[in-house]
C-alpha cells in the first residue's frame, strides 16, 4: 500500500530545500538566467506555483480544468512558458509568497482525498500518490535548475527514489510520446541510492539492464544532464533506446540538455 503521509512529507521536504535556497535572495537576483533557456530563477519558481495552481483547480473543479486545458489546445509547450512567463512580472516577494501557499494547499487538499480517487490532468488521470510523487519530480528537476544558477551543489536524500521510480514508470510512454510502440522487453533496473543502498525495479532476470547513480537517473530522466555526462549503463538494444529519450514528465519530448553540462 502507498503511503501517502509518507510521500507529502516529502513532497513539502523537497519544497522546503528549494525554498532556501531563493529566500534570501536580493530581488535583482530573481532574474539570473537559469540552465533552461530563456528561465530565469523567477520563471523556474513561477512554473512550479503555476502547476501547483492547475493541480489545485483539477482537484477542485474538474470540469473547469478540463475546459482551460482544452482552450490550451495542442500547442502545450507554449501554454507551459506563457503560465511561467506570468510569475516573472511579479515582484519575487509576492512570488514566492503565492508559492509557499500553493505548495502547501495542494499538499493538505492530496492528503484529504478519500482512497480511488482519481484527479483529471494532462494525460491520464493520476491518484493523489501519482500526483504528489509527480510534484516531487518536478520540484527536484527545477531546484536543480535553480541550484546550478546560483552555483550551488545540492546533496542527493532519499527523496531521489519518487524520481527514480517515476523515471521508471513512464518508460513507456517515453516511447509513445516520441512516435515509436513501446517494447515489451522487460528491463531490470539497478541503481545506487545516495547512502549505498541499491534501488531496483523489474524482473532479476530481465534480458536488459539498466545500471548506475540514482542521481544520474533522475538528471537523466528529467533531462536536465546529457547521457553522454552520465555514468548510466545500458545493456541490451531496448534498455539503450529508453536511455536516449526517457523522460518523467508530461507534454512532448523535450530537447534535453547539451553534452558537457555540469557535473553533478
Amino acid at each position: 500500500m502507498v503511503d501517502l503521509a509518507g510521500l507529502l512529507d516529502d513532497l513539502r521536504a523537497e519544497g522546503d530545500d528549494l525554498d532556501r535556497l531563493v529566500a534570501d535572495l536580493p530581488a535583482e537576483r530573481w532574474a539570473t538566467p537559469t540552465p533552461a533557456e530563456g528561465w530565469t530563477i523567477a520563471h523556474q519558481i513561477s512554473h512550479l506555483a503555476w502547476t501547483d495552481a492547475k493541480a489545485l483547480l483539477a482537484l477542485s473543479d474538474a470540469a473547469a480544468f478540463q475546459a482551460e486545458t482544452q482552450r490550451a489546445g495542442d500547442d502545450l509547450s507554449r501554454y507551459v512558458e506563457d503560465g511561467a512567463a506570468e510569475g516573472t512580472r511579479e515582484e519575487p516577494a509576492a512570488l514566492l509568497a503565492r508559492w509557499r501557499a500553493g505548495r502547501e494547499r495542494l499538499a493538505t487538499v492530496l492528503g484529504e482525498l478519500p482512497d480511488g480517487v482519481k484527479l483529471p490532468w494532462y494525460g491520464p488521470p493520476m491518484s493523489p500518490a501519482s500526483m504528489a510523487t509527480a510534484r516531487i519530480m518536478e520540484t527536484w528537476a527545477h531546484g536543480q535548475d535553480v541550484a546550478e544558477a546560483l552555483g550551488v551543489r545540492r546533496e542527493p536524500t532519499r527523496r531521489l527514489r519518487h524520481v527514480a521510480h517515476l523515471g521508471v514508470r513512464t518508460r513507456g510512454f517515453s516511447f509513445l510520446v516520441n512516435g515509436r510502440q513501446p517494447p515489451a522487453t522487460e528491463i531490470r533496473v539497478e541503481l545506487t541510492a545516495p547512502d549505498g543502498e541499491v534501488w531496483t525495479w523489474g524482473p532479476e532476470d530481465a534480458p536488459e539492464r539498466v545500471t548506475g547513480p540514482a542521481l544520474d537517473f533522475c538528471l537523466l530522466v528529467t533531462q536536465r544532464r546529457h547521457r553522454a555526462d552520465l555514468a548510466l549503463v545500458a545493456e541490451g538494444e531496448t534498455a539503450d533506446q529508453w536511455l536516449d529519450i526517457a523522460q518523467a514528465f508530461a507534454g512532448p519530448p523535450g530537447t534535453g540538455r547539451k553534452p558537457g553540462g555540469r557535473e553533478a
